[in-house]
């Protein structure tokens, strides 16, 4: 079984553009039954992923930014598109993966900010991922502007989970999945696990 450290050059790969060779032995893997240190302990059922519908307003949560600013979930996502990954800073396993897909990301979004498209990483582990914590995961994945870290207060963590793991196990909470979401604050997608960056791209900029 792959340990951390063939995860960590998975993530080096990705960041190159060689996603879909990542992509198809995760999921072969996942599905075999095997399951690679800190992947979802189930494969999603259609039910999991594709269109939400109806689509569900994000609630009013308190969270810290990395540069230190508080804000409500809210207020972060209205008047933008939002691609959103749960990850939290300490992840050694599959988070760096999902940080090298927001950097590739970015890099297939013309004219993001004048776009209003926002890249969210919002973290899991409140307790740990402090502003410093989450301004290093941004700078550890050259962010540019429009990527913004979140952390969550750890009383609406639950809240978080509900919305986004809907038809998840709740205990299951370290996602591969990435959630659109609308102008409105409203998730409208949930793509299936490991999505590729165009996938992605090509979501938002039919959602702008």
């Amino acid at each position: 079984m792959p340990g951390n450290m063939e995860l960590s050059d998975t993530a080096a790969r990705l960041s190159r553009g060689d996603f879909s060779t990542l992509r198809r032995r995760l999921m072969k893997a996942m599905l075999g039954g095997v399951l690679l240190p800190g992947l979802p302990r189930q494969v999603l059922s259609h039910a999991d992923f594709g269109p939400v519908a109806p689509v569900k307003s994000v609630p009013s949560l308190a969270c810290v930014l990395s540069d230190g600013r508080t804000a409500t979930l809210v207020k972060l996502l209205t008047g933008k598109t939002t691609a959103l990954q749960l990850m939290f800073t300490g992840c050694s396993a599959i988070c760096p993966i999902q940080g090298a897909l927001f950097a590739r990301l970015q890099g297939m979004l013309p004219n993001q900010l004048a776009r209003n498209i926002q890249l969210l990483s919002l973290s899991i582990d409140p307790l740990s991922d402090d502003p410093k914590a989450l301004s290093a995961w941004l700078k550890r994945f050259a962010a540019r502007p429009g990527w913004i870290a979140a952390s969550p207060a750890l009383a609406a963590l639950g809240q978080v989970t509900a919305l986004f793991r809907s038809g998840v196990n709740a205990a299951d909470n370290h996602s591969t999945q990435v959630y659109l979401i609308n102008r409105g604050a409203q998730l409208v997608w949930r793509t299936s696990d490991l999505p590729t960056p165009r996938e992605i791209a090509d979501l938002l900029l039919q959602l702008v």
